[in-house]
């Protein structure tokens, strides 16, 4: 305590961040007004349980199965990590739909909160995009397959189809390329866009305040 006390007069902690932290809460919050907290939260949980994943999984198709395998048995309490890495990105998930089905309900995303509305949709969409270039890395049977699926779907849209599924994939089939090419997704662009509209989600509601719905 005596530390934190220290450095707190040193560096100033409480009344650099007073300003951002000390916020007015409107009247009528209630338990379906913290969706958004725990989808921060589980965000953090993805990339610290990420990061220790990282340490043991090599991008490669010779390697990705057998590193996930390696981190089961050998790894101390690398089954628990991945399994919190795994529900994590599920729940996710539902609690960004759960927030954003309340902010549409107490019609939050109205003037002068638009733009709120509209970062939370591109983070829905990064959010599935985790989800999707996951689910490939163990490199086993059935994400194998699974992508095949799912970069065919993209394949399918009209005019632009096959040069969406070809840069997805990294070519024209699923293959090494493609598992190096999810992982590069996975763990540096989603993040990073992640962050930012983190970033502006948050500036956005520090600027507006939180809406107490209608």
């Amino acid at each position: 305590m005596r530390l934190l006390d220290y450095l707190n007069d040193r560096l100033g902690f409480t009344g650099r961040h007073r300003r951002i932290l000390d916020r007015p809460v409107p009247g009528g919050m209630n338990y379906f007004f913290c969706f958004g907290g725990i989808t921060f939260t589980l965000f953090l949980t993805l990339v610290l349980t990420g990061l220790l994943l990282s340490l043991h999984y090599t991008p490669a198709e010779a390697d990705a199965y057998t590193g996930i395998q390696r981190l089961h048995r050998e790894v101390p309490l690398g089954t628990l990590i991945r399994a919190a890495h795994h529900w994590a990105g599920n729940l996710m998930v539902v609690t960004i739909v759960l927030h954003m089905l309340r902010v549409f309900v107490t019609g939050s995303y109205k003037n002068p909160r638009e733009l709120h509305w509209v970062a939370g949709s591109f983070l829905l969409l990064l959010t599935l995009s985790f989800g999707f270039t996951g689910y490939l890395l163990p490199w086993d049977q059935k994400a194998y397959w699974a992508t095949v699926i799912g970069t065919n779907m993209v394949g399918s849209v009209p005019v632009i189809g096959s040069f969406l599924a070809s840069l997805v994939r990294g070519g024209a089939e699923v293959s090494g390329q493609t598992l190096l090419r999810f992982y590069s997704m996975h763990i540096l662009w989603l993040p990073f866009l992640t962050a930012v509209f983190l970033w502006m989600h948050f500036h956005m509601i520090r600027r507006t305040g939180i809406s107490g719905g209608l």
